[in-house]
């Protein structure tokens, strides 16, 4: 059954991509960014034989789990050093890591996902390239490392 509008009743449509905001976990509790690539997570296969296995091959089980570098891509403003400010607190080994909050927003600004990063902190940050003779803004990337990134629906 059609509604006025012309869609189905009930029908569900998978999200957009391209509404959402960021919690850097500092007293901005939202920064705008154009683009987060990277959210991976792997679980590392362990290969093992019984000694007395009547099977030829090898029995494949769970190992350590690891998580991709979670890349951010932000236009540049103007007395805004961000990335730069957090980057300077790594010194010997030491830096205040951060839980990171990626949300994705529906039509009405309201959250429907969120991604948590763990114990987070900037491993690399790329400025922008300039040219004399393009127009398009000046973008900078951060690359966050993380511990462990969590899942969760509004």
């Amino acid at each position: 059954m059609a509604t006025e509008d012309g869609s189905k009743q009930g029908a569900t449509w998978p999200m957009p991509k391209f509404r959402f905001e960021v919690d850097l976990g500092t007293e901005m509790k939202s920064v705008a960014f154009q683009e987060i690539s990277g959210m991976d997570f792997e679980t590392q296969v362990i290969e093992y034989r019984h000694s007395n296995s009547k099977l030829f091959s090898t029995e494949k089980m769970p190992g350590i789990s690891k998580y991709g570098n979670v890349t951010l891509k932000r236009g540049v403003f103007v007395k805004d050093n961000t990335f730069w400010d957090w980057q300077a607190q790594i010194s010997m080994n030491t830096i205040k890591r951060r839980t990171v909050i990626i949300r994705l927003l529906d039509e009405g600004g309201n959250v429907t996902m969120q991604w948590t990063l763990m114990n987070a902190w900037p491993t690399k940050i790329t400025c922008t390239d300039l040219k004399s003779d393009g127009n398009e803004v000046a973008v900078d990337t951060l690359e966050i490392a993380h511990e462990q990134l969590i899942i969760s629906n509004a």
